[in-house]
């Protein structure tokens, strides 16, 4: 990123200041048409790609610009050529019959301009991943009845004006649904986050980790686990969180003794799964409820029970890891109180009346908007946070300018949306994945499964899983899953790839923390995060993991879901009251896998089982100093 300076850095700031303040305006008063609206967010947002992020990334050691070049303000003033032609002909559009009316030469140009545009703004602030495959899709929608290409992949190609308008004049390509909870939720929920950093709520976040497990075993990988599951929701992006953290709980686990790749993979693991974890999960989450036509609390009560046992599985193997290694937790002179902790509890409000709002039923606008007043109102009790006009604003303009990465991300992602509609393509990859599968559904699941790990790989979260769901979705609900559990397991998958080598970008950011192996890190992140790569499988099978059965399934699916994460973390680690060998570590993982098998008798079994199998491992010797 540029380092702007004088009047072009004070004019930005103003920019990005009056974005929040229009998005706040319509989170409040209601936003305009969906078409109209998610035009407006991209006009408002492409311009900042090219002023602030130079047309080469820079490399190590080498300072920023600090200065825009002439040719950049001219692909900025060109960016936002095309949305205010939709805004300034937004009636003219809507009143256009799609397939009938044949493009001006204007719309032509302007349309082929903004995906252009587009793409390379994406690159400067995604990454070329995205928008190769962007690409290559788009270039299919057009020459799919190339000789080159196997029977199988061949259709009817679109002509180049109808990709177009497509893309450009309805919101089935560019202006698609993903774009929109961009414009819309997104944008309100980092104007939260910035509140809750300014009012010092974030802050209490840590503190309150800190001395709940701080002194415990193993404190600052627990330090590590718990702040990044309540960042992380917030956050919605796995390696912004393991920067704002991992900062912090990186040194202090290498400081008691935890070998750098494990403290780099504990911290990316429990940054990647805050996407997992109710009540925001990221843009990921927004989108699914916009793809699924359900309200966002569905989302939020479904994801509930397999966050908890991922962040469980975690804490306990970091747990088993301190005792079977003897890593003491951090002296607790060194540590937030936890009476006084407890004293602050208010400050947990905001969140609080989050959860609350979503549970009611009102939109996750109206709920972030609330959040946001009583985030400002916790200030006002404590004077060294206390916000004033000007905290405020910082607050806002703060927020905002994470947008463009959401932004460029979701808006690629729709040129895939619109060239699986307009070729077809997304019909033949479900007949494709019905045919390999044969029927057999589990296939299936870890054909999805690779399918959505290569797409996330050096992609975000959001644009990995608009792109798996897209292709993966129709596939899994035509083998008979429930769509629900289609969209999470693409989901889950699209988030884990954060920490699957070759590309794991969590695993990587926490490794530079560190100073540790990339590979080794992203490999250990993995065996952590084990959970997240069985869970999906099991909840596509069990609905009540999911809290989509009966009263009596979702309990059963608790018991089997715990007895699943312990019997796991015991089986990893080697440990449970004492060192394992190696049969007992098999009978344990044997024991938690059964424990996800749909059947009571199975489960119950399994459980206990595993709590026999934990009473008969052999206590560790205690160590009798002379």
């Amino acid at each position: 990123m540029r380092k702007l300076d004088g009047i072009v850095a004070k004019v930005l700031y103003v920019y990005i200041l009056a974005m929040g303040f229009f998005h706040l305006y319509t989170a409040v008063f209601g936003s305009f048409e969906a078409y109209l609206q998610r035009a407006i967010h991209l006009t408002w947002v492409l311009p900042m790609a090219f002023v602030i992020y130079p047309f080469k990334s820079l490399k190590k050691g080498q300072l920023p610009e600090i200065k825009v070049p002439w040719y950049d303000w001219i692909l900025a003033v060109a960016s936002a050529i095309p949305g205010l032609y939709i805004i300034m002909n937004y009636e003219q559009i809507m009143m256009r019959m799609q397939g009938v009316d044949d493009l001006t030469a204007v719309q032509l140009v302007l349309g082929t301009l903004l995906i252009i545009l587009l793409l390379e703004a994406t690159r400067r602030i995604v990454g070329l991943p995205l928008v190769i495959v962007a690409v290559i899709f788009t270039v299919y929608t057009y020459v799919c009845d190339a000789s080159f290409l196997p029977t199988a992949l061949r259709g009817v190609p679109t002509e180049f004006d109808r990709i177009i308008e497509g893309m450009f004049l309805t919101d089935e390509g560019i202006f698609s649904s993903s774009l929109g909870v961009s414009a819309t939720f997104v944008m309100i929920f980092l104007i939260f986050g910035g509140f809750l950093e300014k009012s010092g709520v974030g802050e209490y976040f840590m503190e309150f980790a800190q001395a709940f497990t701080g002194t415990a075993a193993g404190g600052p990988a627990k330090i590590a686990v718990l702040s990044s599951a309540l960042f992380g929701s917030i956050s919605g992006s796995a390696v912004a969180n393991v920067y704002a953290t991992g900062s912090f709980t990186i040194p202090l686990m290498k400081r008691i003794g935890y070998k750098p790749h494990f403290a780099a993979a504990v911290e990316a693991v429990a940054s990647s799964g805050g996407q997992l974890m109710p009540p925001i999960m990221g843009a990921g989450a927004f989108v699914m409820a916009a793809l699924l036509g359900v309200p966002f609390n569905k989302i939020m009560v479904a994801a509930i029970l397999p966050s908890l046992f991922y962040y469980g599985a975690v804490l306990l193997m970091v747990h088993l890891a301190a005792v079977r290694d003897g890593l003491k937790g951090l002296p607790a002179k060194e540590l937030p109180s936890k009476k006084a902790v407890l004293k602050k509890l208010y400050m947990m409000s905001p969140i609080v009346l989050l959860v609350y709002m979503l549970l009611a039923g009102y939109t996750p606008m109206y709920g972030a908007i609330s959040g946001i007043v009583l985030a400002w109102g916790m200030s006002l009790l404590d004077p060294a946070k206390r916000m004033g006009p000007k905290q405020v604003i910082e607050a806002i303009h703060d927020g905002a300018k994470n947008i463009p990465i959401i932004c460029t991300a979701c808006a690629s992602a729709g040129l895939v949306v619109g060239s699986v509609a307009l070729s077809g393509i997304g019909f033949k990859f479900v007949g494709a994945v019905i045919g390999i599968a044969r029927g057999n559904s589990f296939l299936a699941l870890i054909l999805i499964a690779l399918v959505s790990l290569i797409l996330g790989m050096g992609l975000p979260t959001t644009s990995a899983y608009i792109l798996g769901a897209a292709l993966g979705v129709p596939a899994l609900v035509k083998m008979g899953f429930l769509p629900l559990a289609a969209h999470l397991f693409v989901f889950y998958y699209a988030i884990v790839s954060n920490i699957t080598p070759p590309v794991a970008l969590a695993a990587y950011a926490a490794a530079s923390i560190a100073d540790s192996s990339p590979n080794k890190t992203g490999f250990t992140a993995c065996r952590l995060g084990i959970l997240a790569f069985i869970v999906p499988f099991a909840f596509c099978y069990d609905p009540g993991l999911i809290l989509q059965g009966s009263l009596m399934e979702n309990l059963m699916s608790v018991l089997s879901g715990v007895g699943t994460l312990t019997g796991i973390g015991f089986a990893l680690t080697g440990y449970a009251r004492g060192p394992l060998p190696l049969w007992h570590r098999t009978a344990f993982a044997v024991s938690a896998l059964a424990a996800l098998y749909r059947q009571p008798l199975v489960s119950i079994v399994s459980v206990i089982l595993t709590l026999v199998l934990f009473l008969f491992s052999r206590p560790k010797p205690i160590e009798v100093s002379n």
